[in-house]
């Protein structure tokens, strides 16, 4: 008969399989500091000895990482998502930020009827929260904490999905959004108009999250990546066009 004996489980095993979880889980984030030993131990409840076996063995499987004399981080898991040579190729292509925006729109457009249909009442509150935030920044007229929280509020969502998969893939994308390779979200807030009509799009779509609506939240979110990928295509279009005029006034200058 395929059964053995219930063998009880080491704490530490269970402290590993507990924080496992929590980075798993997005709860744990990337570069995000440990408390110090003797706090983590109390609220885990064990032994310190305990705690570091199990940190140990998180270290040694890449999970996290230690710092001298800062201490324990979560380890940057994301950084292996994509080649250096392949962000390279990203960041020298329109193509690669166009199909960027085109899988965002596929992948948010199903996170959001998930998180519709299944995020908790937290989730929403989550989502409701970044949204009042993002209302906050845009009043203070600051596009650098708008163009944050802009990231934070798609990010709730696919949390809110509750599919860990889809959450560290996406998330990954994010980092390199963040770090410019695919496009400057600073284009998007030049100009107070684009800055309102995004912040409307935002509320558009939790509205519909909070309704819990999975079809509007849908709809709401790739009517917002359409607005993205067309204003960023009409940015390029404007580059072009300012190259060509100052080519033009180079020649025109040469004459006098």
């Amino acid at each position: 008969m395929p059964f053995h004996r219930v063998q009880p489980e080491k704490l530490s095993v269970a402290v590993t399989r507990q924080i496992e979880k929590l980075i798993l889980r997005g709860i744990l984030r990337p570069g995000e500091r440990l408390p110090a030993e003797r706090e983590l131990a109390e609220r885990l409840g064990v032994s310190r000895p305990s705690l570091r076996e199990s940190l140990a063995d998180l270290s040694d499987r890449g999970l996290l990482t230690s710092r001298a004399g800062a201490g324990i981080f979560v380890a940057d898991v994301l950084g292996s998502a994509f080649s250096d040579a392949l962000i390279t190729l990203f960041a020298s292509h329109d193509e690669a930020v166009f199909d960027y925006l085109s899988f965002r729109r596929d992948m948010e457009g199903l996170a959001a009827e998930r998180a519709a249909r299944m995020g908790s009442d937290t989730d929403l509150q989550v989502i409701q929260t970044v949204f009042e935030q993002m209302e906050t920044a845009h009043s203070k007229r600051n596009p650098t904490d708008e163009a944050q929280l802009d990231a934070d509020f798609h990010l709730a969502i696919i949390e809110a999905s509750h599919n860990v998969i889809m959450l560290h893939m996406m998330r990954s994308m994010y980092q390199l959004l963040r770090e410019g390779v695919f496009y400057n979200r600073q284009i998007m807030f030049k100009q107070r108009t684009t800055r309102s009509a995004l912040l409307d799009q935002h509320r558009a779509i939790n509205v519909a999250l909070q309704a819990r609506d999975p079809a509007a939240s849908r709809v709401a979110v790739e009517a917002h990546l359409d607005y993205v990928e067309t204003a960023l295509a009409e940015d390029r279009k404007a580059e072009r066009h300012e190259e060509i005029a100052r080519q033009r006034y180079e020649r025109v200058k040469g004459r006098v």
